[in-house]
């Protein structure tokens, strides 16, 4: 019984790591490599009048980030309504 819940418990880390890591590259790739690596080739497009890599540090990584909490939270509200339904599940059976 506590192996059980010990391999739920990791199973459920090791869920919200893959997903906390995910959203971090793409939070890397916005913030650091968009932004300031490749700056200079975006800044041949133009959005709105202004250099897309001057957009993309100023305004798209922001709106990025935003989207990547929203994006957490729901991840991490449907696993937790998945494995709070396999424990209630449980402890009827127990």
């Amino acid at each position: 019984m506590a192996s059980n819940i010990k391999a739920k418990k990791d199973s459920y880390w090791r869920m919200n790591l893959r997903i906390v890591t995910s959203l971090m590259l793409v939070w890397f790739l916005f913030s650091s490599v968009l932004s300031i690596f490749l700056v200079e080739k975006l800044n041949e497009f133009k959005i709105g009048g202004f250099p897309l890599g001057f957009w993309i540090a100023q305004q798209g990584s922001i709106i990025v980030f935003i989207f990547l909490v929203l994006i957490y939270a729901l991840l991490m509200a449907k696993i937790d309504r998945e494995y709070s339904k396999q424990e209630s599940k449980e402890e009827v059976s127990s």
